[in-house]
């Protein structure tokens, strides 16, 4: 199983820098984040940045649901 760098992008200013960048294994579904009493959406379009010399996939905010009860 191939686990892909992946940086999150816009969403709430709350979250913290240090938990932008994740390790994913598909660049096709959804990065489902949790973050107080919700969760933070993210996907990815095709884009690609370089940080710090490597190639990283661009997650980006989309939507954000409530824990269910």
């Amino acid at each position: 199983m191939a686990n892909f760098k992946a940086l999150l992008f816009g969403g709430p200013s709350s979250l913290p820098d240090h938990e932008r960048t994740q390790f994913v294994t598909s660049l096709t579904e959804k990065v489902k984040h949790r973050l107080g009493a919700g969760y933070e959406h993210f996907v990815h379009d095709g884009e690609f940045t370089t940080v710090d010399g490597e190639e990283v996939a661009v997650f980006r905010w989309a939507a954000r649901t409530a824990v269910a009860e």
